[in-house]
Parts: C-alpha cells; structure tokens; sequence
C-alpha cells in the first residue's frame, strides 16, 4: 500500500457529502448514518452483533466476497485488481521524529503468542468535520491527495524471516491488511492485502512481485470493491485481517449492514507462522502521505487480536511500520486483557 520504515533509518516506499460529526454517544448501528434510518435499540445491538459475527466468518474460498446483513454468509464476486502505488524513488526518515501519529511515530499491539486475528476500530470519534489526504516533501508528495483520502491500514512488523524469503540473508516480511478510498476507480474503495519481501536483494525478485529498486518486493492480493466512507464516519467503520495456517488470509471492511472481503493464500508471506505484532491507524492514502484532520478532533484507536490468550499485550511506542500518517498527536495507550486483548489510545489535534 505505501511506504515503510526500517529501524534508525526508515526507507518510504509506497507506497462525498458533508455529514455531521460523530459525538462520544454513536449509534451501534452505522447504517442509519447514510440512510436516515431509525432503528430500535434491540435492532441496532443486533447489526452490531452481526458485524462482529461476519468479521470471524471465514470465507470459503480464496476470491472477493461480501455479506448483507442478517446474513452470515459469503456471497462471492468478482475481484479488482489492485495496481501497487509504490514511490518509484525510496525516501528516508529518522525513526519516531515525527510527533503526529504514523511515519514509525505510532504505537503496536505486541503479544507473546502468535496472532491469528487483528480487529480495528474506533470506538470514540469527536469533533470530526473534514479530513484531505495530503503529499508529504520527504516522500515526494506521492499518494492519493484531496478531501476524504484516507486509508485504514493494519500492519505487521517486518522483523521476521520465512520461506517466502527463499533464504536470502536478511530478507524479512511484511503484510498490510488496507481499506483505501479511490484506489484504483475514482469513486470507488478497494479492500485488499499487500505482501513486501523486506531486503530480499538485487533488483530481481519473485516472479509477480514488483521491485522497489532498493532491493525489496511487493505485490498485491485482488482487491474487493467497497464504497468511499467519507472520513467523518470512521466511528462506524471496522476492519479485521485474519491469518490461517495452511490456508488463507483475510482482509474483511465492515460499514453498516454491508462486508466486503478478499482472501488470498498464507503461503505468499506464511505471516501466520510469525505474526505478533499489530498496528492499527487512519494514515494518510498511499505514497507516504498523510491524513489531515480538521483542528479539534479527536479519534480513539483500539487494536484487539486473537492469540489463544487472555493475558494483555504490550502497548509499544515508536513501533509502527507504515510510513503513511495524520496530523493528530498521540495520547496515552492502555493495554487489557479478556477473550480479545487490546489496546487502546487516543489521538487528537
């Protein structure tokens, strides 16, 4: 989807209608919020329950799927193709020295058990009135630029080594699980997975990957077609990214009463043999660029995963790998444990 960062010295790579700001005491039910539909307390605890439901639902088969609520189950269809936006010259940039959130300046869930599922959400949205996608010089203003450009991207670290690396020393891997507005149709959100072969070396990689000219590779899964969310309803919004052994991986966008899936084989990264480490965020829509909000939000961030465990994470600072970022400054991250350990911070402006 965008860039990265490598400890120390970090190389970039990669990479509506005006609604109303959501207030602390959000609807469970997104639906009404684009469709002035009313709905009862009961009925609306149910769409939400159903929205968690659908995100543990696997698919049954690699492809692009989507689910209408009250069902549970997958409908396939057709998939897009997502073209890469990755930076044609990488970009560097001192680990953490940005104070707005992204760019490594972010916080990861960290767990001591292998994670087969990442959920994001963002349980609290405030003041929200307007947010434009905007280039960043230190990474050649690349990306999608204007009003609504955002992307919800969850991240692995890129600090472990499989076979997909085909024994080359000091090759590691990388996976985003990305929910991106416009980007490959205007007009038009793609849900989809992109894999990097991190220092994999040389200019000549996998058959199917592209190169980023600095010895790392990257391509995309297909790409399932969702609706552009104008940013101001990020409250209502979740996205989950699964990983099964011997099987496939999974990213799922849930808005309202409407999921959007793709999956694609483990066996491109094999992530689920090493996942422990999951980043979460609204960033800036490829390219390295950044997500500004309008002064006075204020947004909640919550990382939950499926470990086997209920002990709770480590909440780690300076610690994420996307190189896309926003413009809000980071509070204090809380880490919980339960069926699903989280963390949870806020950023605001």
């Amino acid at each position: 989807m965008r860039a990265k960062l490598k400890f120390a010295l970090l190389a970039s790579l990669v990479s509506a209608a005006c609604f109303p700001a959501l207030s602390a005491a959000q609807p469970a039910d997104t639906s009404a919020q684009f469709t002035n539909e009313i709905v009862s307390p009961m009925e609306a605890q149910a769409r939400d329950h159903w929205r968690e439901d659908i995100s543990h639902t696997a698919t049954p088969s690699e492809g692009c799927f989507t689910a209408a609520y009250p069902s549970i189950v997958w409908k396939q269809v057709a998939c897009k193709e997502a073209t890469p936006r990755v930076a044609p010259v990488p970009r560097w940039s001192r680990f953490g020295a940005a104070q707005t959130a992204g760019n490594g300046n972010d916080y990861t869930l960290q767990s001591s058990h292998l994670i087969t599922e990442t959920i994001g959400t963002f349980p609290v949205v405030t003041g929200v009135t307007s947010e434009t996608g905007v280039g960043v010089p230190a990474y050649g203003n690349g990306g999608i630029l204007g009003p609504n450009e955002y992307s919800l991207q969850i991240n692995s670290s890129f600090n472990s080594t499989t076979s997909a690396c085909n024994g080359h020393s000091g090759c590691t891997v990388w996976q985003q699980f990305v929910y991106a507005p416009d980007y490959s149709v205007q007009g038009q959100a793609a849900v989809f997975m992109q894999y990097w072969l991190i220092g994999y070396g040389g200019h000549r990689c996998p058959s199917g990957w592209g190169s980023d000219g600095s010895g790392d590779c990257y391509k995309n899964s297909a790409a399932a077609t969702a609706p552009d969310v104008p940013a101001t309803q990020l409250g209502n919004v979740k996205l989950t990214g699964t990983v099964t052994a011997g099987g496939n991986d999974t990213v799922v966008f849930t808005n309202g009463t409407q999921a959007y899936s793709s999956s694609g084989k483990d066996s491109v990264l094999y992530l689920a043999q090493v996942w422990n480490v999951s980043e979460f965020n609204v960033v800036g829509n490829a390219g390295g660029s950044e997500a500004d909000f309008n002064s006075g939000s204020s947004i909640t961030v919550n990382v939950a995963v499926n470990n086997g465990s209920t002990t709770a994470p480590s909440c780690v600072a300076n610690s994420g790998s996307t190189g896309e970022s926003n413009n809000l400054n980071l509070g204090s991250c809380t880490a919980s444990s339960g069926t699903m350990p989280s963390i949870r911070f806020t950023e605001s402006n």
